[in-house]
């Protein structure tokens, strides 16, 4: 098939699908699963770019019927449904980034000790405000991570014919995310664990690089895990932004699949053979001390985001709190119950997980 035909056929068949926005719902807290996120934002509830970044919590009732992996939204002219529809049941806007870190920092401290993190998540490309919010809210639900949630809202344009627009705006947002960063280091009393998907792992390195070229090791010190999930970064800027941060914060996970469509696709558009996202040998970041996590073996879909639509996988993942732990017992001794196979290839350890195992 022409590479012309093939993407447009690809973007249509995107274009087609349903689209999530915030709906207000208050009674939805009496039957949902809340959620509570903290939100920092470079975009408005509209999707626009605005250039101070606001900040606000807001709670996500998760309903009760669905599938693990599944966000349902309301239908078009229909009455939200609180026991099917991911629903929005409480919104406080903080007037200053102060006030924000405050209201976080009493989030934290009432965590049991020794899950006090924060667990900062960013998005990816084609993500209206509602999505990525809603995404987290369900990660956060399926996945039961430890720590206080907080989710960095980039002005993604949602729209799957915008790919040229997204990476503006990811440019447009480092500073942003930046900010971010350093509150959720000074308002934790444990680490933060950065989370990025797709193109926002290519926002979430460019803000790391930017603070690194700055000197601003005490907020980098004090990350206590990166992982990126189906990255959208050319592997060669991978490697220049890791040059350029130094001392990579650990452990540092890269999810990766060599079935992900969306990641071929963006190779394709891109003029190169592959992304970030799609290795599926350690050798082109061999010289690194990350880890990638092959699980192309659960993809279903376009396979671009299988950690957190794969009911399968995020079994596994829900059991291994302290990834770090598991994976490097599963490098360091072999083939584990995780694990189809296990390796080290200089610096970087390479994991293959698999159903079954």
């Amino acid at each position: 098939m022409p590479r012309r035909l093939m993407i447009g056929l690809v973007l249509a068949v995107a274009a087609c699908a349903p689209r999530g926005a915030i709906t207000l719902a208050p009674e939805a807290a009496g039957i949902g699963t809340v959620e509570r996120i903290y939100v920092a934002s470079s975009r408005t509830l509209q999707d626009s770019r605005q250039e101070r970044v606001s900040f606000g919590r807001i709670d996500v009732s998760v309903p009760p019927q669905r599938r693990p992996g599944t966000i349902t939204y309301p239908k078009k002219g229909a009455t939200p449904d609180p026991q099917t529809d991911f629903l929005v049941s409480d919104y406080r806007r903080f007037a200053r980034p102060e006030d924000f870190r405050a209201d976080l920092r009493r989030a934290v401290a009432e965590r049991p000790r020794g899950d006090r993190d924060v667990v900062l998540f960013v998005h990816g490309y084609n993500n209206t405000f509602a999505e990525g919010l809603y995404r987290f809210a369900q990660i956060e639900r399926d996945l039961k991570l430890p720590g206080v949630p907080m989710h960095f809202s980039w002005p993604s344009r949602g729209q799957p014919l915008a790919y040229a627009g997204d990476r503006d705006s990811v440019l447009y947002s480092r500073d942003g995310l930046a900010r971010s960063i350093q509150i959720a280091t000074e308002a934790g009393g444990g680490k933060t664990i950065l989370v990025a998907h797709s193109m926002g792992a290519l926002l979430m390195m460019e803000s790391l690089r930017q603070m690194a070229i700055a000197g601003d090791r005490r907020t980098l010190d004090r990350i206590g895990a990166v992982v990126l999930l189906s990255p959208d970064i050319d592997v060669g800027v991978f490697r220049s932004q890791a040059r350029a941060i130094g001392r990579l914060p650990q452990p540092f996970i890269i999810f990766t699949s060599g079935r992900d469509r969306a990641l071929n696709l963006s190779a394709l558009i891109s003029a190169e053979p592959v992304r970030l996202g799609n290795l599926t040998d350690a050798r082109a970041v061999a010289d690194l001390p990350v880890t990638l996590v092959d699980v192309g073996a659960f993809s279903s879909g376009d396979g671009h985001f299988n950690v957190a639509t794969s009911p399968a996988l995020m079994r596994i993942l829900s059991q291994a709190r302290e990834l770090n732990t598991v994976f490097s017992s599963d490098v360091a001794g072999g083939v584990g119950p995780l694990t189809q196979t296990a390796l080290r290839v200089e610096r970087a350890a390479q994991v293959v997980i698999s159903p079954g195992f």
